[in-house]
């Protein structure tokens, strides 16, 4: 019997059909990934299947009585609460039942009842069966793995960025353990290390989970099946992702071939019928044209529209670019010791580091976000800088996609602005509705589009894949690689900037070492 069933589902938001008469099932102990462009659904999905979302059409029904686990980031927390307290929430039923026990023991020393007695140890058999005994070993595993111990288990919720917060809400899920996890973009606030951690604990996880996420590495290692939204349905294929990737080719070939052998088969046909609907053979013809009535057309092959990024570039000194020297970065105490680097024009440097360390608070400093503490840093003076944050924030998130290019640049047409959001894959159906509307992927293309407009010898961009789905971030990968100015990249996906860059920068090594040159 399957934990879930979905049942000719359908959904539209506004114009856009998502999917139509989808079906689905999910079985204890599977391990589903979730893939697809940016847009066609896959968050919405989570929502549907949570509830939050109600579906045009279709029927979403549980098996009675499972607990089912939500990464919201968006979750109620109490402020005042110390990331440890919200975490020892995760067992909260095994302490009403500790509470039971101890009020019946107290109850049984005074009136000597052997049953309360008797109670007392069934309670005591089940916290043992629970591991209520190794909750606090269990939450420091957790704590560590996720890297939270570096914001301190100790610290007020109120004081956690957003990302942080995040992973303090997943931790507690998982400390939940629930029949079934539901996972919208898990590693998005995830280092390497900790996604690897991450990885390790849903291979062993016993129940089953659905997870979304573009970091196909990562979701090859968790799989046992992947849900594909493409084209107004869900296909499950089964294996990981790496053997989805090798299956959906082979079938869209097949389905190529198929298409192309009927289009022939139907044109010889037509012409048969044409030339004698008239004469001896009209009989034939006639018979015919019943037979082409009745054929089931295959669909004509969909493909996927690939991003065409190239930057504009500024010539590109030969010299140093940029000079760090004895810089301290953070908001009211410092994040990181001082930092010493320099690099040359022309070189492409990824700053790796756990997350919250400090590496996005480096960037907004270098971009003159925000203030540094102490310390100096340079750009030589024929450097221009653009930079992508990863954060989707907008001035107005009511404007539409054009809006936003047009007031960036207002000689654009609306025509070279559709021209330009199509190059970044933002569907021309997208570009007149508000972004705040726009999934995470889609409002990142518009942002990236915006970066394309100008011209620049020096690209600082903090997680740019994080929302992006696999064909633009390989288009924006070769766009870096073809990018002959500097490059400053944060990312946590290794798979994306491995073999191209020149130097990998680890902010932890940094601060073992109290500074670098």
């Amino acid at each position: 019997m399957s934990l879930l069933e979905v049942s000719n589902l359908s959904h539209a938001f506004g114009d856009k059909v998502l999917y139509k008469h989808v079906s689905m099932e999910l079985y204890k102990g599977e391990h589903v990934g979730v893939v697809g462009q940016n847009g066609t659904g896959k968050s919405t999905l989570i929502s549907i299947l949570t509830g939050e979302v109600i579906p045009d059409d279709g029927m979403i029904k549980w098996q009675p009585n499972i607990t089912i686990g939500h990464l919201d980031q968006y979750a109620a927390m109490d402020g005042n609460r110390t990331v440890h307290n919200y975490l020892r929430q995760a067992f909260s039923e095994l302490y009403k039942l500790e509470r039971k026990m101890n009020e019946l023991y107290e109850e049984c020393a005074v009136t000597g009842n052997e049953k309360l007695l008797q109670k007392a140890a069934d309670y005591q058999e089940q916290l043992e069966a629970l591991d209520y005994y190794s909750m606090e070993s269990n939450i420091s595993k957790m704590v560590t793995g996720l890297g939270i111990n570096a914001i301190g288990i100790d610290r007020p919720i109120e004081q956690l960025s957003g990302g942080q917060r995040t992973k303090v809400i997943l931790a507690k899920l998982l400390l939940e353990q629930p029949d079934v996890l539901l996972l919208d973009e898990p590693t998005n606030y995830l280092d390497k290390e900790h996604v690897n951690w991450l990885a390790e604990y849903l291979i062993a996880f016993n129940q089953a989970f659905i997870v979304v996420s573009h970091n196909y590495a990562f979701l090859d290692k968790i799989s046992t099946s992947i849900c594909d939204i493409e084209g107004e349905t869900i296909k499950k294929y089964h294996g990981k992702y790496s053997e989805f990737v090798k299956q959906k080719e082979h079938l869209r070939e097949s389905h190529i071939r198929q298409y192309h052998a009927q289009q022939k088969k139907i044109e010889t046909t037509e012409q048969f019928i044409r030339k004698n609907g008239a004469g001896v053979n009209s009989k034939i013809a006639r018979g015919r044209q019943k037979q082409l009535d009745r054929l089931e057309r295959i669909a004509a092959p969909t493909f996927v529209s690939k991003a065409s990024i190239r930057f504009k570039e500024l010539p590109c000194t030969s010299q140093v670019a940029l000079k760090v020297d004895h810089l301290v970065v953070g908001y009211d105490k410092p994040l990181l010791p001082k930092l010493r680097f320099s690099i040359r024009g022309g070189q492409k440097l990824v700053i790796t580091g756990f997350n919250g360390i400090g590496k996005s608070t480096l960037l907004k400093t270098l971009v003159g976000e925000i203030q540094g503490i102490t310390g100096r840093f340079q750009f030589a003076e024929q450097v221009k800088v653009g930079y992508f944050e990863q954060d989707l924030t907008w001035e107005d998130d009511t404007m539409t996609p054009i809006q936003v290019i047009s007031a960036y640049d207002p000689k654009l047409t609306v025509k070279e602005i559709r021209r330009h959001l199509a190059q970044c894959v933002v569907k021309d159906t997208l570009v007149t509705q508000s972004v705040r509307t726009l999934s995470g992927g889609e409002q990142s293309k518009v942002k990236l589009c915006l970066l394309l407009l100008s011209e620049y010898n020096f690209l600082i961009m903090d997680e740019p894949t994080n929302h992006l789905d696999a064909e633009t971030k390989d288009a924006l990968q070769k766009a870096l690689i073809q990018f002959s100015g500097t490059v400053i990249l944060v990312s946590h996906e290794e798979q994306f900037y491995q073999g191209w860059v020149d130097r990998v920068f680890n902010i932890g090594d940094e601060t073992r070492n109290k500074g670098v040159k």
